[in-house]
């Protein structure tokens, strides 16, 4: 007979495949089983659409009855957009739920799993909680700050440069790489990037999977505004742009980019955008994960400030040399070593002939 753990892993992987798709939700997956047989499964898929829960126990249909439930996330007992998922649950006479993670939201936490009880059902909590936790850092990070997760993500050569003195770095890494960047994207709700990356690559910051993908807001952080007008992120027809900037921006021009759709902030006096209100906003809009694909500089002020949650670095096989070529963290450096950012739960995969390193920041 299948263990909880094995029931819950299936439940994982429904809910990791909806990856992109489900803020401001988090990812969920369930799996109805009775007498050691699979009868019913589901994912939730997008925001305002039934939960996974609905899922699995409208297939199970009447085999629901005495049936275990395995969710990755504890059930919702509140109504929302959709109903609560604890009243269909009891109302289809489930007798046991198997619980990944508890919800942080202050709506949820610990009163589904209550409800349930006080119905009488059995609840069994913490199964696989650390690959369900993982599986919603963001949503959890953005319900307990109220900001985003912020993952930063790097591609360098192999002596830490990501670009030439003259500024070119097409291509740094492999396609492989490049393949994955735009996974990334479609995982992510955000996308930002620096006036200083806008003005040398004229980036699109789109999603350009062969299966499609979702198309990531997209944010330029731009203190005077003098992002081009004909600049590609500034092509609202395929995804949204945010510009956050500062009360030293030219009004003209911010009537301009208002004009073609874009969303002009201003953070404050400056001389630098103000990242507390760029991430706040950025929460209160519903997004739970920011992608940042930024120049040294950026990056820089973004470890200073201590915003960064997650790193991915590439690592191309390539040397490039000159004390003049840009690195992926510029601004101040610390004068010790035991001041260097130090991340934990290092992971390594590969790209082609690039290397990809995944760390969280301590």
């Amino acid at each position: 007979m299948r263990r909880h753990e094995d029931w819950m892993r299936l439940a994982y992987e429904l809910a990791k495949a909806a990856e992109g798709q489900t803020a401001p939700n988090p990812m969920v997956g369930a799996v109805a089983v009775k007498e050691g047989r699979l009868i019913g499964s589901g994912s939730h898929l997008k925001a305002g659409t039934p939960h996974a829960e609905v899922h699995a126990l409208n297939m199970a249909g009447t085999e629901a009855r005495g049936c275990t439930l395995y969710v990755t996330l504890e059930p919702c007992n509140h109504y929302g957009r959709t109903p609560p998922c604890t009243e269909k649950i009891i109302e289809c006479g489930v007798k046991t739920v198997v619980v990944g993670s508890i919800d942080p939201d202050s709506k949820v936490s610990g009163k589904g799993i209550a409800r349930l009880r006080e119905a009488g059902i059995e609840v069994i909590q913490g199964v696989l909680e650390p690959e369900c936790l993982k599986l919603n850092e963001a949503y959890f990070h953005h319900r307990q700050t109220g900001k985003p997760f912020v993952t930063l993500k790097t591609a360098m050569t192999l002596d830490g440069k990501i670009a030439t003195e003259s500024g070119d770095s097409r291509w740094i890494t492999g396609e492989e790489s490049r393949r994955y960047v735009h996974v990334l994207r479609h995982r992510h709700d955000a996308i930002l990037a620096g006036i200083g990356t806008v003005l040398a690559d004229n980036p699109r910051l789109t999603t350009r999977l062969e299966t499609g993908g979702s198309h990531p807001l997209r944010v330029i952080v731009d203190s005077r505004l003098r992002i081009p007008l004909d600049a590609a992120v500034l092509d609202t027809s395929e995804a949204p742009t945010w510009v956050f900037t500062t009360d030293q921006q030219d009004p003209t021009k911010e009537k301009q980019l208002r004009e073609k759709g874009v969303e002009v902030i201003s953070t404050g006096p400056g001389p630098r955008v103000d990242w507390e209100t760029v991430l706040r906003r950025l929460g209160e809009k519903g997004v739970l994960s920011l992608l940042v694909e930024g120049g040294g500089e950026v990056n820089a002020s973004l470890l200073a400030e201590k915003r960064v949650q997650k790193v991915i670095a590439f690592i191309a096989p390539k040397l490039i040399g000159g004390r003049n070529s840009p690195t992926p963290v510029e601004g101040k450096s610390p004068q010790k070593m035991e001041d260097a950012f130090t991340l934990r739960e290092i992971s390594m995969e590969r790209y082609g002939d690039d290397f990809c390193i995944t760390g969280y920041l301590t």
